[in-house]
């Protein structure tokens, strides 16, 4: 692709080796979460939320946990001013929330925010000024000591106003364009604020480090936050917050390398929204970590509600692929899929489980409230038996035998072939019973009665055929045996039924059965099933829905 030769790497390395992150294989607790749906999110929609909204969402990240929520931009709008007023004024913040706002490093925006939080509870006071090269050259025109001075005045009049201002207020300072920023000069700026702020023990300063634009590999960026967390000053006293975007599609790369080399705490947005491509998503890092076996702290148990207010308030739509949200994340529409699938689920359930290792699924759906049978396994001209035959167990109580799922298989996947559609559980089902299940066309049962002498069973047997009644006396080792030969005797027929199997229907009704018979012609077999409350009138059913099968489908 031509072109390629105008780009340059673009990112900084530290001044020295930082790979002591390598040495970590996992993370093994949450950070801190900070929530900027309602600040960076808010402004990266078509359609920036109401105020209505605003609160329908900060009531919701409330709910899934969050205990630091970013506001907004109080001084950059009446609207965002206003919103924050209401959190406040109305009391919406729990006590165990903290609220966060954000500030430029300018004494009218700093003056502007801290009037905006008069009587707030308590509050993070988020400064921040560029400090990348391109931004330094080409936006400001300034040097790397006029860039640094920005940030020391900011810092100092944000302790100046907290100190005149009601309220108990929390620092935190953004290197902003971290990631285009000489890593040395980001330390020397941040540690400069640091000793503006003189953080303790009990207030800790925030400094967060944002990939603005991520410009690198995430292995680069974790460098960078390892180069920090060994150099801040202050570091006992300091949070180290990671803020990622999504330029390259690696902000979960990012924000979890960035963890192990050190990082505390985590800025990002639900399903990642964000300006460009978007913030880092924090539903795909808490529940990476979930699967992990760490407790993420947040609470994404209803999915489908967070999914569809999410989609209400914002306009957008959560693409059907995004991880664990989308509503096609556990969809397995490869036969050999489904079937693993299928077996996997029976085997924890037979060997009582607890640990989760099902094929297929990092997750197990119902953690999050998804269903197996909606969202698993999806039927379509691409699916398996063992797909099909799934959903006709688990939302249908139908356990077809082995030898007759490939009949069904075909069947259904021809249905959807043909009309080019995936098909819904109640779909599957309707074929299911419209093509085997108490067939009554060209042949039907009228009556029977069964006589046992010795070992053997004799029937009086009264069916019609195309409408016309027709009596027949045969006996047979068994009922259906009995049966058989009555309509083989009657009809002229020649065929061996080869297969038969029945079941109690507990998930329907404890009083029906489903029987499965299967009658060879020649070299071709035909399948049929009978659902009744009596399992000798089930089976009878069966076997003439299977003999009605050959009729219907002989010349096929």
């Amino acid at each position: 692709m031509k072109g390629f030769e105008k780009y340059s790497k673009g990112y900084f390395l530290p001044p020295v080796s930082c790979n002591d992150w390598v040495k970590k294989d996992y993370i093994d607790h949450a950070p801190i979460w900070c929530s900027v749906d309602l600040r960076d999110g808010n402004q990266a929609l078509v359609k920036p939320m109401s105020l209505d909204q605003k609160v329908e969402f900060f009531k919701l990240l409330v709910k899934i946990g969050f205990k630091q929520i970013e506001v907004g931009f109080p001084a950059a709008s009446e609207t965002e001013y206003e919103f924050l007023r209401t959190l406040i004024d109305g009391d919406m913040i729990p006590d165990d929330v903290t609220i966060q706002v954000l500030t430029q490093a300018r004494p009218h925006i700093i003056k502007k925010t801290f009037k905006a939080l008069e009587g707030c509870k308590q509050a993070i006071v988020h400064l921040y000024n560029s400090t990348s090269v391109a931004q330094r050259e080409q936006v400001f025109k300034k040097s790397k000591e006029e860039i640094k001075e920005l940030a020391v005045e900011g810092a100092k009049m944000l302790v100046e106003l907290a100190a005149e201002t009601n309220g108990n207020f929390l620092y935190e300072y953004s290197p902003e364009s971290f990631t285009g920023t000489e890593v040395d000069y980001a330390l020397e700026v941040c540690n400069a604020v640091i000793d503006v702020f003189k953080p303790t023990k009990d207030k800790k300063v925030i400094i967060n480090l944002p990939a603005t634009v991520e410009m690198s590999l995430p292995h680069v960026y974790a460098q960078q936050i390892e180069f920090f967390s060994k150099n801040l000053h202050e570091r006992e006293n300091v949070l180290i917050s990671l803020h990622p975007h999504n330029d390259r599609g690696t902000g979960v790369a990012d924000a979890e390398l960035g963890l192990l080399a050190g990082g505390d705490r985590i800025e990002g947005t639900l399903f990642g929204n964000g300006e460009r491509t978007g913030n880092v998503d924090i539903i795909t890092l808490a529940l990476n970590m979930y699967t992990h076996g760490v407790d993420p702290i947040l609470d994404f148990h209803d999915m489908p509600a967070i999914v569809k207010l999410y989609e209400s308030v914002t306009e957008m739509k959560v693409y059907e692929r995004q991880p664990y949200s989308g509503k096609f994340v556990f969809a397995a529409f490869s036969g050999s899929h489904q079937d693993a699938i299928s077996k996997g689920m029976k085997y924890r359930k037979a060997n009582k489980i607890n640990e989760w290792n099902v094929p297929y699924l990092p997750l197990d759906p119902s953690d999050i409230s998804r269903e197996y049978s909606a969202d698993v396994i999806r039927i379509n001209s691409q699916s398996g038996k063992g797909g099909i035959c799934y959903i006709l167990e688990t939302n249908f109580g139908l356990e077809i035998p082995t030898k007759m799922r490939e009949t069904v298989g075909y069947l259904v996947k021809d249905v959807s072939d043909k009309n080019h559609t995936e098909l819904t559980p109640n779909d599957v089902n309707s074929i299911f019973l419209d093509n085997f299940v108490n067939l009554k066309a060209p042949l039907a049962l009228n009556e029977y009665h069964f006589i046992r002498e010795d070992k053997t069973f004799k029937v009086m047997l009264s069916t019609l055929m195309n409408g016309k009644q027709d009596n027949t006396l045969a006996e047979g080792n068994g009922r259906l045996d009995a049966v058989s030969n009555a309509i083989k005797a009657c009809y002229n027929l020649d065929y061996v039924l080869t297969n038969y199997s029945e079941h109690s229907l507990e998930s329907t009704s404890k009083s029906e059965a489903a029987a499965y018979v299967s009658v060879k012609f020649g070299d071709k077999e035909y399948w049929g099933t009978g659902i009744q409350d009596d399992i000798i009138a089930a089976s009878i059913l069966a076997l003439i829905s299977a003999i009605n099968n050959y009729f219907n489908h002989k010349n096929d």
